[in-house]
């Protein structure tokens, strides 16, 4: 594939092929192509953080299924993202720009259908988007509350516990460190972006190796591969039913690989590398996800006691798994609270890719006029960074945290869009790809061959699958406090984009826009 890296020009000027596609594409090159595949890769994996999903999840896989759902269900859920991601990486090799979904949905959905296809996975695509940023940023914000929990005594010992108001104020703190990084030209992001990969694996390593050796207490490997918890406080018994659920945890961290698809016009010979950096962050995720699962799981004694809000962490488990192995090793819990300043760290990093990522697409989609004030989310300055963007995205971030001072129920269903309605997003453009353009579509340099379409409806009915499963109640009886919102939040969502597409838009949106000769906008 080397030799189509580059394009000669007139037999004299290589150009990088990404940027030639771009231009055949109908779009001129604004941003700085200056990312390596490495950078590319690096800004994936940092956004689906293995780290992150699993610490921040872990206490409802323990809930629900325990060691299996967590040791097994990963597994299912890594095979099934696998599929959803080359069949993403196929279309963006034929379609390297920074609108990614939206603009491959306008592409692949024909003339007829492009705009509404465009609009919707796109409005999809940019709510679930936000919703991560805010979601990763908070968990960030709690786990920052927990480690201040623990370095003060923790809940048994008076430590201090922080309020709903002062977890916001973290949050809101977090957020504007992040904007203010992504106000950096790219060339600084793609350094901070490898360090931020090279963190989570050497993190996830250091971890899943410490914290077995450390803890005194070790669960047997039958535990740790046979156990299935059905106690989970939450009036469900069935198997089938609690591994189901049990499966958002390794869902919810498998997300967010579409940046390598936002990061392509920035990324050098973008029509393979996008695509191998999507893949490979996957696959790498998948490996070293497990290994932390495992790592993390054997030093699992009692899952009651880890879940139990009385305990010093307050019912965090994997911040009490951490305190309590340091605490009976060495009589102190300190080396518990660094591993999960370690965490803290992937966090922060994960939080500062989903907003690059975040600002790509806004600036992509109000390149095309698809959002209010358009004109000027799509300015970029003289770094060449969508600097309005950035800022819009931590903005709406704060915004919607918001929600957790009134109802943590409310704040959970709204995040819930972070993997339903990326997914939605995720699938919409396969969806067409394997139905309107089975004939029609062109692959690019990377490709499924005859397999494309097999794959392609694998991953649409997965997609459409965990949206079922995320929706399901995950508590009986069934009250204003235990029914689950998603399905209002990612419902609610379509209601309005929708309704918003046949009052107004659909008489101005036209789908993607060409600005191929248009003055260039800084």
């Amino acid at each position: 594939m080397g030799s189509q890296n580059v394009i000669q020009i007139n037999g004299k000027h290589p150009q990088d092929s990404g940027h030639s596609r771009l231009n055949e594409l109908g779009y001129k090159q604004e941003l700085k192509r200056d990312l390596s595949v490495l950078s590319n890769f690096a800004f994936s994996f940092s956004i689906i953080s293995v780290v992150t999903g699993i610490t921040t999840l872990y206490n409802s896989g323990l809930r629900f299924g325990g060691p299996v759902v967590l040791v097994y269900g990963w597994l299912v859920a890594g095979v099934f993202t696998m599929a959803v991601g080359l069949s993403m990486a196929e279309i963006c090799s034929s379609y390297p720009t920074s609108g990614g979904l939206y603009y491959w949905s306008a592409k692949l959905a024909g003339h007829s259908w492009a705009p509404f296809a465009s609009w919707i996975t796109g409005w999809y695509n940019i709510v679930g988007q936000w919703a991560v940023t805010t979601s990763v940023n908070f968990s960030l914000a709690q786990l920052i509350g927990v480690i201040i929990l623990l370095s003060t005594g923790g809940q048994n010992e008076g430590g201090y516990v922080a309020s709903k108001y002062m977890i916001l104020v973290i949050h809101a703190g977090l957020l504007l460190v992040h904007a203010i990084i992504n106000s950096l030209p790219i060339s600084w992001l793609s350094f901070f972006g490898q360090i931020a990969a090279a963190w989570n694996i050497l993190g996830v390593f250091f971890l899943m190796i410490c914290i077995p050796l450390v803890a005194k207490e070790k669960a047997s490997a039958e535990f740790v591969f046979t156990h299935f918890n059905t106690d989970n406080d939450a009036g469900i018994s069935s198997k089938p039913y609690i591994f189901l659920i049990g499966l958002l945890m390794s869902q919810y961290t498998l997300t967010g690989y579409d940046a390598s698809a936002h990061m392509s016009e920035e990324t050098k010979s973008a029509d393979i590398n996008g695509p191998k950096g999507i893949i490979s962050s996957i696959g790498i995720s998948i490996i070293v996800g497990w290994g932390y699962l495992l790592g993390i799981t054997f030093a699992v004694t009692d899952i009651p006691q880890l879940l139990s809000p009385d305990n010093d962490a307050g019912g965090y488990a994997i911040a009490e798994i951490f305190y309590q192995a340091f605490k009976k090793r060495y009589g102190s819990g300190t080396g518990g609270i660094i591993c999960l300043l370690v965490v803290a760290v992937a966090i922060f990093f994960c939080a500062m890719s989903s907003l690059t990522s975040n600002s790509r697409m806004v600036y992509a989609f109000s390149r095309d006029g698809a959002m209010p004030l358009s004109s000027l989310w799509h300015k970029v300055n003289q770094q060449e960074v969508p600097i309005y963007a950035v800022w819009l995205s931590a903005v709406i971030a704060f915004c919607m945290a918001l929600t957790s001072l009134g109802s943590i129920v409310a704040f959970q269903a709204m995040t819930s869009i972070a993997v339903i309605g990326l997914y939605i997003a995720y699938a919409l453009p396969i969806f067409f790809r394997v139905t309107l353009a089975r004939k029609s579509f062109v692959p690019g340099p990377f490709n499924l061959g005859r397999y494309g379409v097999v794959i392609g409806w694998i991953s649409v009915l997965w997609v459409i699958t965990i949206s079922v499963l995320f929706s399901l109640p995950v508590a009986y009886p069934i009250t204003d406090q235990t029914l689950n919102y998603t399905p209002v939040a990612v419902g609610g969502l379509f209601i309005i984009v929708v309704s918003y597409w046949i009052v107004n838009a659909r008489y101005w949106f036209k789908g993607p826009v060409t600005n191929v000769g248009t003055p260039s906008n800084v």
